[in-house]
This record gives C-alpha cells, sequence and structure tokens, in this order.
C-alpha cells in the first residue's frame, strides 16, 4: 500500500500542484503536535528534495516556534477526487523571517501580502505515498478571500499589533519572538 521515495518527482509534483488544501505538522520536543490546513497560492516546489510555503498571518505561530526546538516537519495532501492517493513529505525546516537577508528572494517567489509571517524552507528526505481508500470526495467550490480581506483591512500596523497580541507566544506559553524576528522590534 504505502510507497517511499527519497525525493520528490514530477508525479508528485503535479499531484501537489492540483490540491487546493495541504496540511503542516510540527511539535516541539515537549508539548502539543500542530496540524494546520493551509490553501491559497503559497506552496512551492524548488526542487526534488526543497519545498517552501509562505505563511500568512493567523490565529496561532506554532510552526515557527517549534521548528526553533525541533526542525522536523510533515506536510500532507490528499486526493478527494475519482483518484484516491495521500502524499506526505518528510524532512526538516526552518522559518525565513522579514528580517533575513533571503526573506525578498524567496518571498518574490509568491504573491504579495501584508499578512506575510514567515516563509518555511523545507528539506525533503521522504515522500510518502498511500492509498487514500478511506477519504471522502468532496467538490472544489471555490478560494476564499476571507484572510486577504482581513490582512489587508488590518493593514502592517495592524498587522504587528496582532502579532504582538496574538502571535508571541504559543499555545504551550513558549516565546515565538515573532516581532523581533519579523520587524526587528523586541517584544
Amino acid at each position: 500500500m504505502a510507497k517511499h521515495y527519497p525525493e520528490i518527482s514530477d508525479a508528485h509534483r503535479e499531484f501537489v500542484e492540483a490540491q487546493h488544501i495541504f496540511f503542516s505538522g510540527s511539535a516541539a520536543p515537549e508539548g502539543r503536535v500542530n496540524v494546520s490546513p493551509k490553501g491559497m497560492d503559497s506552496l512551492r516546489i524548488l526542487g526534488p528534495n526543497r519545498v517552501l510555503w509562505l505563511n500568512l498571518t493567523g490565529s496561532g505561530n506554532e510552526t515557527a516556534a517549534h521548528l526553533t526546538e525541533d526542525p522536523r516537519m510533515t506536510l500532507m495532501w490528499c486526493s478527494f477526487s475519482k483518484r484516491p492517493l495521500i502524499l506526505r513529505m518528510y524532512g526538516t525546516a526552518h522559518a525565513v523571517h522579514r528580517t533575513d537577508a533571503r526573506w525578498e528572494e524567496l518571498y518574490a517567489l509568491f504573491p504579495s501580502s501584508v499578512g506575510a509571517r514567515q516563509i518555511f524552507d523545507m528539506t525533503v528526505d521522504l515522500v510518502q505515498t498511500s492509498c487514500g481508500y478511506a477519504v471522502p470526495f468532496m467538490e472544489f467550490a471555490g478560494e476564499r478571500d476571507t484572510l486577504t480581506h482581513w490582512n489587508e483591512d488590518k493593514g502592517a500596523e495592524g498587522i504587528e499589533k496582532f502579532w504582538a497580541e496574538k502571535n508571541a507566544e504559543t499555545l504551550d506559553g513558549k516565546p515565538t519572538d515573532i516581532l523581533a524576528l519579523s520587524i526587528g522590534e523586541t517584544e
């Protein structure tokens, strides 16, 4: 049933690019495991072992904080259409923040968003596919534009205030250093 591959093939890339949602998983050595749904135009496959995804401002900042303690990350896609398949990418990642020298180069690969928070740069060491026979059929109805409008309405200053209020600490009470890493301010 499950098959393992050392890298992302062209067929894997085609499958990933055809999906409208993926899930990210991360965890610190102690504390809660985080799994988040991701969508929009936020993922780029740069090669057989490298993936980038743009993380937009949201209710939590778990993944970036987890990666400072444990760089393991898993991404997962599943087909909701006729051809059943689940594809997982396992590897290690690090967050690229606005204050990092590589930010502009990597951020240019994505649509601009005032809510851009980090870019996760993942080195993939295992790709796994499995049957997906229990995944239900679903039809894609369209992208939500709620987060885009929310970010635009907040503006840069409002986003930074939101980071200070809602993204400065993980669910387990660990600091995320979001302001220092994103705009150079201490929290």
